[in-house]
Protein backbone atom coordinates (compact mmCIF):
# COMPACT_ATOMS: atom_id res chain seq x y z
CA UNK A 1 0.00 0.00 0.00
CA UNK A 2 1.19 3.72 -0.83
CA UNK A 3 2.38 5.74 1.97
CA UNK A 4 -0.07 8.83 2.02
CA UNK A 5 2.79 11.13 2.33
CA UNK A 6 3.80 9.54 -0.94
CA UNK A 7 0.98 10.20 -2.87
CA UNK A 8 1.06 12.76 -5.44
CA UNK A 9 -0.34 16.19 -4.59
CA UNK A 10 -2.23 16.09 -8.39
CA UNK A 11 -6.03 15.83 -8.36
CA UNK A 12 -8.86 15.86 -10.20
CA UNK A 13 -11.84 16.93 -7.95
CA UNK A 14 -15.38 16.26 -8.62
CA UNK A 15 -17.71 17.36 -6.74
CA UNK A 16 -21.60 17.21 -6.90
CA UNK A 17 -22.28 14.06 -8.59
CA UNK A 18 -25.71 13.31 -8.17
CA UNK A 19 -26.88 9.42 -8.38
CA UNK A 20 -30.31 7.15 -6.50
CA UNK A 21 -29.89 4.46 -4.49
CA UNK A 22 -30.67 1.94 -2.30
CA UNK A 23 -29.26 2.10 0.70
CA UNK A 24 -30.07 2.33 4.25
CA UNK A 25 -31.78 -0.32 7.20
CA UNK A 26 -35.46 1.55 6.97
CA UNK A 27 -38.04 -0.07 4.96
CA UNK A 28 -38.31 2.67 3.14
CA UNK A 29 -34.70 3.40 1.83
CA UNK A 30 -34.79 -0.74 1.17
CA UNK A 31 -37.71 -0.19 -0.97
CA UNK A 32 -36.86 3.10 -2.96
CA UNK A 33 -34.02 4.96 -4.46
CA UNK A 34 -33.16 7.97 -2.52
CA UNK A 35 -30.84 11.11 -3.81
CA UNK A 36 -27.19 10.45 -2.71
CA UNK A 37 -24.06 13.37 -3.73
CA UNK A 38 -20.67 11.87 -4.25
CA UNK A 39 -17.51 14.33 -3.99
CA UNK A 40 -14.40 12.49 -5.22
CA UNK A 41 -10.53 13.25 -5.36
CA UNK A 42 -8.99 11.04 -7.72
CA UNK A 43 -5.35 10.76 -6.92
CA UNK A 44 -3.26 11.25 -10.20
CA UNK A 45 0.37 12.24 -11.55
CA UNK A 46 -1.56 14.94 -13.67
CA UNK A 47 2.72 16.05 -15.12
CA UNK A 48 1.83 14.36 -18.78
CA UNK A 49 -1.58 15.62 -19.01
CA UNK A 50 0.13 19.39 -18.48
CA UNK A 51 2.78 18.60 -20.64
CA UNK A 52 0.93 17.47 -23.88
CA UNK A 53 -2.55 18.63 -23.72
CA UNK A 54 -3.77 14.94 -24.43
CA UNK A 55 -6.43 13.37 -23.12
CA UNK A 56 -4.68 10.01 -23.00
CA UNK A 57 -2.34 11.64 -20.79
CA UNK A 58 -4.59 11.73 -18.11
CA UNK A 59 -7.82 9.61 -16.65
CA UNK A 60 -11.52 10.96 -17.81
CA UNK A 61 -13.48 11.60 -15.21
CA UNK A 62 -16.39 10.48 -17.46
CA UNK A 63 -15.05 7.22 -17.21
CA UNK A 64 -14.86 8.17 -13.15
CA UNK A 65 -18.50 8.84 -12.92
CA UNK A 66 -19.53 5.91 -14.92
CA UNK A 67 -17.80 3.48 -12.88
CA UNK A 68 -18.95 5.87 -9.24
CA UNK A 69 -23.35 4.78 -11.02
CA UNK A 70 -22.71 1.81 -11.97
CA UNK A 71 -21.43 1.01 -8.42
CA UNK A 72 -23.59 3.01 -6.69
CA UNK A 73 -26.81 1.05 -8.87
CA UNK A 74 -25.80 -2.38 -8.26
CA UNK A 75 -28.24 -2.53 -5.62
CA UNK A 76 -29.39 -2.26 -2.13
CA UNK A 77 -26.22 -2.12 0.82
CA UNK A 78 -27.61 -1.48 4.36
CA UNK A 79 -24.49 1.14 4.86
CA UNK A 80 -23.07 4.30 3.54
CA UNK A 81 -19.62 2.98 4.95
CA UNK A 82 -20.13 0.19 2.45
CA UNK A 83 -21.55 1.64 -0.22
CA UNK A 84 -17.79 4.05 0.05
CA UNK A 85 -16.01 0.74 -0.60
CA UNK A 86 -17.20 -0.22 -3.23
CA UNK A 87 -17.46 3.00 -4.93
CA UNK A 88 -13.65 3.69 -4.37
CA UNK A 89 -12.97 0.61 -5.25
CA UNK A 90 -14.72 1.32 -8.54
CA UNK A 91 -12.99 3.92 -9.39
CA UNK A 92 -9.28 2.42 -7.87
CA UNK A 93 -10.43 0.24 -11.12
CA UNK A 94 -11.11 2.44 -13.42
CA UNK A 95 -7.49 3.00 -14.70
CA UNK A 96 -4.22 1.99 -13.40
CA UNK A 97 -2.70 5.53 -13.09
CA UNK A 98 -4.84 5.91 -10.19
CA UNK A 99 -2.81 6.14 -7.11
CA UNK A 100 -5.50 6.77 -4.16
CA UNK A 101 -9.17 8.47 -4.25
CA UNK A 102 -10.46 10.55 -1.41
CA UNK A 103 -14.07 10.45 -1.35
CA UNK A 104 -17.44 11.39 0.09
CA UNK A 105 -20.99 9.95 -0.12
CA UNK A 106 -24.05 11.90 1.58
CA UNK A 107 -27.44 11.41 1.99
CA UNK A 108 -29.32 14.34 0.77
CA UNK A 109 -32.53 13.31 2.67
CA UNK A 110 -31.54 11.26 5.83
CA UNK A 111 -34.58 9.62 7.22
CA UNK A 112 -33.88 11.63 10.98
CA UNK A 113 -37.19 13.85 12.59
CA UNK A 114 -34.21 16.49 12.84
CA UNK A 115 -32.88 19.75 10.92
CA UNK A 116 -29.98 17.86 9.72
CA UNK A 117 -29.38 19.18 5.78
CA UNK A 118 -27.20 15.85 4.71
CA UNK A 119 -25.40 12.40 6.24
CA UNK A 120 -22.21 10.80 4.80
CA UNK A 121 -18.90 9.02 5.01
CA UNK A 122 -15.29 10.06 3.66
CA UNK A 123 -13.09 7.16 2.84
CA UNK A 124 -9.55 7.55 1.31
CA UNK A 125 -8.31 4.64 -0.47
CA UNK A 126 -5.01 3.72 -2.24
CA UNK A 127 -4.02 1.21 -4.22
CA UNK A 128 -2.89 -1.60 -3.11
Amino acid sequence: MTEPSALPWDRIELRGLRVPARVGVLPIEREQDQPLEVDLDVVVDLAAAGASDDLSDTVHYGAVCDAVARAVAAGHVALLERLAELVAQAVLGVDPRIVAVDLAVRKLRPPVPHDLATSGVRVVRTRR
